[in-house]
């Protein structure tokens, strides 16, 4: 093992920070030496410590507060650190039925939180309204506001669901890259970590969704067999 400054004797360094054979790394870690790169290292100090914020809307709420009790204990993977304060959470977990009056205070807080960030959408209504989409006074999904990085299905989802959506969450922010077109949101220039507040208008929100992050999917329609 090299204890010197810099680099090894014979060691190469490259833009991937010198990715070494598989191989080669098995044999070391046999012999007590571990390997890894910057990449590695620092995805896996964010993976390993995902900071919720503590806030919740409506009944998934119970779900998530039961997540973090001692019989899923949500601690075994480094995110029952529950921030009352959006300036030390890295994790908005939207938790419930999603009003048009609280949408505007739910974005206020996503902005509040630093880079990098991510939202995990937790139950029908976070996703698309739920049962209640058709109500007048229900944003049909987040995912029109702010960008969601892991959807949880369910009516309620169980505290098992959130604990598998928080490791799909780890499992996302490992394979991020720190350069090239696929890094993560935060390490892209053009991309800002604020997003418009929508305002309350005379009938809905102003604006009734962002564009730059929701697009409506065009609905596969079959042809009308002609008539002769």
């Amino acid at each position: 093992m090299w204890f010197g400054h810099g680099p090894a004797p014979g060691a190469r360094l490259s833009e991937d920070a010198a990715m070494i054979d598989e191989g080669l790394r098995s044999e070391l870690s046999k012999q007590g030496v571990f390997t890894t790169t910057l990449q590695e290292l620092y995805n896996w100090g964010r993976r390993s410590s995902v900071w919720p914020l503590n806030f919740g809307l409506a009944c998934c709420a119970i779900e998530m507060i039961a997540a973090s009790m001692a019989r899923f204990d949500i601690a075994r993977f480094g995110a029952e650190v529950f921030r009352p304060s959006p300036r030390q959470a890295d994790l908005m977990i939207v938790a419930g039925t999603v009003t048009k009056k609280m949408a505007p205070l739910v974005v206020r807080l996503f902005n509040q939180m630093p880079e990098p960030k991510y939202v995990i959408a937790m139950g029908a209504c976070a996703i698309s309204g739920g049962p209640f989409k058709q109500g007048y006074n229900v944003l049909k999904g987040i995912d029109r506001y702010l960008p969601v990085d892991i959807s949880i299905p369910g009516c309620p989802p169980r505290p098992e669901a959130l604990l598998h959506g928080i490791i799909a969450l780890q499992k996302k922010i490992a394979g991020q890259k720190l350069t090239g077109d696929g890094r993560p949101r935060h390490l892209r220039e053009e991309i800002g970590g604020e997003y418009p507040v929508p305002g309350y208008g005379a009938f809905d929100l102003e604006p009734p969704k962002n564009p730059e992050v929701w697009r409506a999917r065009p609905l596969p329609r079959e042809k009308e067999p002609t008539r002769s």
